[in-house]
């Protein structure tokens, strides 16, 4: 079986987990995470990176931050995991769903504005597949409505958009280190904050409402209970596991780039014939390979070719179920115009293998075999 992904080792990461052990500090915030914090700031332009133990804890603390309150609107696609949503649901406030982009399978830039109502708090754009979203279009309607822009990057480090880094971009913005990720600690994520008046509550809400971090900076004598707040932080170990992966992310991203690269021109005769869809990447964007996708013409089943896929021995994949089909996200949001795109996008994609180390042959089957299925 050619897996749908095999997380990447860079065999740093136990010796560093065994330096942590030795320096006996395990519960977070130690100096794994400090270098952590050092590399995302240095990587992105933000004025505070934060490591939390996921995507969804960053998406959470960027809801508190932001204010979000019951009865506020959130902007957002529906093409999207359901942390997006939660996070802002949990907060008391309505999802948005606005369709996508059949190109990029991006939140469209061109229905966001007709959404907005006086309820309306932030846009919440998320770069699909490691490509970014329309982000001058977003922030002009962001900056002309006194909007928050919040991005979910959790699929977009290393990524860029016109020369700035994916989650550098808006008001926040949010990463994951799941194993699925480019880079990974198995489960984690990372707070980015632009604005530099927002991070001292940033750290404060992560700490579970205290002001700890203050006090171990010496600005205050003792720490105490100062705002809501939660427990976010990753432990210590699991942060030196991830300075491993962020030390090679460079190499690992121009690693999967050359994959994607062989499997966009391997599979462009398929395209051709009308059989699918190859992703796009608009003027101005750099990827960072975290998947390739094919979108199926409308007369192929996307589960006879998946399952004809697996009887051949790859294991490919759908995608998601849309949020405004949910049956949480018929109670919790509502629908803005038509979903026709993110409807038929969500029957019809299916995700490739991608993983450092998948050889060329293994790509050259996984082509064949596609092929085949839609024969």
């Amino acid at each position: 079986m050619i897996p749908f992904n095999k997380a990447f080792v860079t065999n740093r990461e136990l010796g560093y987990i065994a330096e942590a052990y030795g320096n006996a500090h395990l519960s977070g915030d130690g100096a794994f995470t400090k270098q952590c914090h050092g590399w995302l700031e240095a990587q992105t332009g933000v004025s505070k990176a934060l490591l939390t133990h996921s995507c969804t804890a960053a998406l959470e603390m960027a809801a508190m931050l932001a204010g979000i309150g019951p009865g506020d609107e959130v902007i957002m696609p529906s093409y999207t995991f359901v942390s997006t949503a939660n996070a802002f649901v949990l907060r008391g406030a309505v999802p948005v769903f606005v369709d996508i982009r059949p190109d990029t399978c991006n939140l469209d830039e061109t229905l966001v504005e007709a959404a907005i109502t006086p309820r309306t708090r932030a846009i919440v754009p998320v770069h699909y597949a490691g490509v970014a979203c329309e982000m001058n279009a977003l922030q002009d309607i962001a900056r002309r409505h006194n909007l928050l822009l919040i991005e979910d990057a959790a699929q977009g480090v290393m990524a860029r958009y016109h020369g700035r880094v994916l989650g550098g971009i808006g008001d926040f913005g949010t990463y994951s280190f799941h194993e699925t990720k480019n880079v990974t600690c198995g489960e984690g994520g990372a707070l980015l904050v632009n604005a530099p008046a927002h991070a001292q509550r940033a750290e404060i809400i992560r700490e579970k409402g205290t002001n700890r971090s203050q006090f171990f900076r010496g600005q205050v004598d003792k720490y105490t209970w100062v705002d809501v707040g939660s427990s976010y932080l990753p432990g210590e170990l699991v942060a030196a596991f991830l300075w491993a992966q962020l030390q090679e992310a460079a190499s690992i991203t121009d690693a999967r780039l050359a994959i994607w690269a062989r499997y966009h021109a391997s599979l462009a005769p398929l395209e051709a014939a009308g059989l699918l869809r190859r992703p796009t990447i608009p003027a101005g964007c750099e990827h960072n390979a975290h998947m390739y996708y094919v979108v199926l013409a409308p007369q192929f089943d996307r589960q006879q070719v998946l399952t004809s896929l697996r009887a051949a021995g790859i294991n490919a994949v759908f995608h998601y179920v849309p949020l405004h089909s949910a049956p949480a996200g018929r109670q919790f949001g509502r629908v803005h115009g038509a979903m026709d795109v993110t409807d038929a996008v969500s029957e019809r994609l299916i995700r490739l293998p991608l993983w450092v180390g998948l050889t060329e042959a293994q790509q050259h089957e996984v082509v064949t075999q596609l092929g085949a299925a839609l024969a």
